[in-house]
């Protein structure tokens, strides 16, 4: 017998066996496949995902960085910058080994206790509901100045409330009224800070820490904000959530994370049986013939399976090579958490010279925010400022579905005053950029051959990367190695070079349909619907074939 004859004798059991094997597994990818776009469009609805940065009022800084740090018996620092709580200015100073950040009065310099969870708070609060309605809560400041704190109980800022008792109202005792006796809106239930990942804020939303911040509503929202940056992290109610866990535990076989890593090799095996299963169907398909049903049941639904799957076979490969070769990239582990910018400064550096640096901005310009960062050995002061003249229209983005997933920013305008003499560094922002890209590859600077800003996700640097805007910093080396950094955390976005491409692209054109992108979102979403369901239907008729198969079998 020769090699073909004994294929072609075995070929219709091995394709069955192959195909019960994997049957259960491709219905259920192709179910939650079908219902992924579906869970794009459930999205709960937030006021906005992004606040604007307000001007620094320098009348409220009487008491500068380094008095509050001495005041406070802190020594050094790693990172600084200002942030605003119905109208009270604080300080927000991450301490070196301490993922909790800590924020100081500007007005005395005495520690805002539990600040990151009230801030957390207030971020949250806008987002969920609008700059408008920190707005009235901030009308309303005067009268909830004069009232004690009333926390929530069993939350931390229970002991922080009783540490600052009723006869001291500073201005941390009134941010803290402010916001903990908020009457408007719905009511935060509980704030938990979050240093891992889980099962509902997974590794792809990339901010940590954050803050998760439930709320008293029906739909039970949560919403989860980095306080290091004022950002929208992750907003999921109930119904969201349900369709997480459907996705989770089907798509991405959340059920096998007990193995690891293994499970990316458990997903690739069986895409790679649904690849061998599918090659089996069309080489059974273009060379053998198909039955006339002639009112034969069986016959007729065998020539439903065949051209079903025939017209699906491609979309089969598609799926499952792509999806495979996904999984296969993912035994690589993600390290771009571990490179940020790490430097220490001594308390006494952090007293800035607001004249001189309003001086060094131009009359033109309002800061909105003040860092301290490190250039080629000398400290700088990184000053985010806006346009006086565009600063009076501006509004935070509005809508909660797709803003940040098709957001374009404005490219950075950051300025870099040297703290020595208060001179401007001359293009600072490419200088961090390179600086912090020369840091995280460990190659010299002068093998940088291409420096650029990125404002929109799009290419191979796409929304799964979160962070906007960033700059791209390219070296010759390793398949032309590309870092993407943002300037204003001092973190790594993505790293990418020539040999991840091919990933990347067979991911976004064969998995996910971008090859559709020409029509839309809502074309790409048809495309990827249509085509999940022809997979179910042909595992549907399947099954029902060799169930019927194996009832006449049993009645014979």
């Amino acid at each position: 017998m020769s090699i073909r004859q004994y294929i072609r004798r075995h070929m219709y059991r091995w394709h069955r066996i192959a195909s019960l094997i994997i049957a259960v597994p491709v219905f259920l990818w192709a179910l939650s496949g079908f219902m992924h776009p579906l869970m794009t469009n459930v999205r709960p609805q937030v006021a906005t995902q992004k606040l604007q940065a307000p001007v620094i009022d320098t009348a409220k800084i009487r008491v500068s960085l380094a008095d509050a740090l001495r005041k406070n018996k802190i020594d050094s620092f790693s990172q600084f910058r200002l942030v605003t709580m119905h109208s009270n200015w604080f300080y927000q100073v991450k301490l070196p080994a301490s993922k909790v950040l800590k924020y100081y009065s500007t007005e005395n310099g005495k520690l805002l206790p539990d600040g990151d969870e009230l801030y957390a708070r207030y971020l949250a609060k806008q987002f969920l509901e609008g700059d408008e309605q920190a707005a009235a809560e901030a009308k309303s400041h005067k009268m909830l100045a004069s009232l004690k704190p009333e926390p929530l109980p069993g939350t931390a800022t229970t002991v922080a409330a009783e540490a600052l008792g009723g006869g001291d109202h500073d201005c941390c005792t009134n941010t803290m009224a402010a916001i903990m006796n908020v009457t408007k809106g719905a009511k935060v239930t509980t704030v938990q800070f979050k240093e891992q990942y889980d099962g509902e804020y997974k590794y792809v939303n990339r901010y940590l820490p954050a803050w998760k911040v439930s709320f008293n509503r029906p739909d039970g929202i949560r919403i989860y904000v980095e306080t290091a940056q004022d950002r929208f992290a992750f907003a999921v109610d109930n119904k969201r959530a349900a369709f997480d866990t459907f996705f989770s535990l089907f798509h991405t076989l959340g059920w096998l994370d007990f193995m690891g890593r293994a499970k990316y090799i458990a997903e690739m095996l069986i895409m790679l049986l649904a690849v061998f299963t599918t090659v089996m169907g069309l080489y059974m398909f273009f060379t053998t013939k198909a039955k006339k049903a002639a009112g034969n049941a069986k016959v007729r639904a065998r020539r439903i399976h065949r051209f079903t799957s025939v017209t699906a076979s491609l979309f089969t490969l598609l799926f499952t090579i792509s999806g495979g070769y996904h999984a296969f990239e993912k035994l690589k582990p993600d390290t771009r958490h571990l490179y940020f910018a790490d430097y220490r400064y001594a308390a006494t550096e952090a007293a800035a010279d607001w004249d001189k640096l309003d001086s060094a901005v131009g009359a033109d310009r309002l800061i909105t925010n003040l860092s301290l960062v490190q250039v080629q050995g000398e400290r700088y002061w990184q000053v985010f400022n806006k346009s006086a003249k565009t600063m009076a229209h501006q509004a935070a983005a509005k809508g909660g579905k797709d803003l940040m997933k098709s957001m374009t920013v404005p490219p950075p305008n950051t300025l870099y005053v040297r703290a020595a003499d208060y001179t401007l560094l001359a293009g600072g922002e490419e200088q961090y950029a390179r600086e912090l890209a020369t840091a995280f590859s460990g190659r010299p600077s002068d093998k940088i051959i291409a420096t650029n800003v990125v404002t929109k996700f799009e290419g191979e640097y796409g929304f799964v990367n979160k962070r906007l805007p960033v700059w791209k910093v390219g070296y010759a080396e390793n398949s032309e190695e590309r870092y993407y950094v943002e300037t204003s955390s001092g973190k790594l976005a993505a790293m990418v070079n020539d040999k991840d491409l091919a990933e990347g692209y067979s991911f976004a054109l064969f998995h996910k349909h971008h090859f559709m992108d020409w029509g839309g979102k809502t074309t790409r979403d048809v495309s990827t619907m249509f085509w999940a369901a022809m997979q179910m239907m042909m595992v549907g008729v399947g099954l029902w074939f060799w169930w019927k198969s194996r009832q006449q079998r049993r009645s014979a």
